[in-house]
């Protein structure tokens, strides 16, 4: 089946958006090896299986995968990180694409998981219905998404970003707390998964200075939104300020972070 393109919907914002700086992105993604790690030995990904990750950034995990044996499979809205994923793990196959349109054939994965790139979707429910369609059946669906945010030091970041963003539409609902017991487990069910497994991962990011903190944190798509909306440097200045109590004596960084998954089945 040939490629797609990300021309619609949430994929086109979000390709353009965590494409601008996806050099300093594919940097900072290897940080989360360990939880991919995690996710791998939680479902048993080994030789033979076909896995599929939707929003596969820089193919961080795709290279995980098949190191363990596996054969990866990646989709992802921006141009610039499917090409970063090419080169990290040739053996794979990454196409550009929107994840509420998967440009695959129903029932063809042993896994198919997603870290935080569900919630991107503009119909998260309909993003997780696309993925079991994709998925056998039985096969776990992994969706990771952040933890509460008392147990995620980057929350603060993600407060300092707010100011520098638009505003929300009037009338518009609040985002859904994701990491509450059973709301995930409740649009996976929406989408016709069976949820099977709860757990939730803590590690660390460490950068070390300020130059490295900020390449990172400037890196992600929101970040590069708030950017293009009102220069780089009062984003800049702002991040750096909302980390300082995780510096370190010497000037490096340490935040430590939760990410909460919930592994359904197709």
């Amino acid at each position: 089946m040939p490629a797609t393109t990300a021309g619609s919907g949430s994929a086109a914002r979000h390709g353009e958006l965590w494409g601008a700086r996806a050099l300093d992105w594919a940097g900072n993604e290897e940080q989360q090896l360990p939880t991919y790690e995690e996710a791998i030995r939680r479902v048993g990904i080994g030789a033979g299986q076909r896995v599929l990750e939707v929003g596969c950034g820089s193919g961080v995990f795709l290279r995980a995968v098949a190191d363990h044996g596996a054969t990866p499979h990646g989709i992802d809205a921006s141009e610039a990180l499917v090409e970063l994923a090419k080169r990290r793990v040739p053996e794979a196959d990454v196409r550009v694409g929107d994840m509420q349109a998967l440009p695959f054939e129903d029932d063809h994965f042993d896994v198919v998981a997603g870290f935080n790139s569900f919630f991107f979707a503009d119909d998260i429910v309909a993003a997780l219905r696309e993925a079991g369609r994709v998925a056998k059946p039985a096969a776990p669906v992994v969706i990771q998404v952040w933890g509460p945010p008392e147990r995620c030091g980057l929350s603060s970041v993600r407060a300092a970003l707010a100011p520098f963003l638009p505003p929300p539409q009037p009338g518009a609902p609040s985002p859904p707390q994701l990491w509450q017991p059973g709301v995930l487990e409740g649009m996976a069910e929406q989408a016709g998964l069976t949820p099977d497994d709860t757990f939730d991962v803590a590690w660390a990011y460490e950068w070390a200075d300020d130059d490295e903190l900020t390449r990172a944190l400037l890196s992600p798509g929101v970040a590069v939104g708030a950017i293009q909306r009102s220069g780089e440097e009062p984003v800049r200045a702002a991040i750096v300020e909302a980390m300082a109590a995780s510096r370190r004596d010497g000037g490096s960084y340490r935040v430590e972070n939760e990410w909460h998954y919930v592994v359904a089945r197709a």
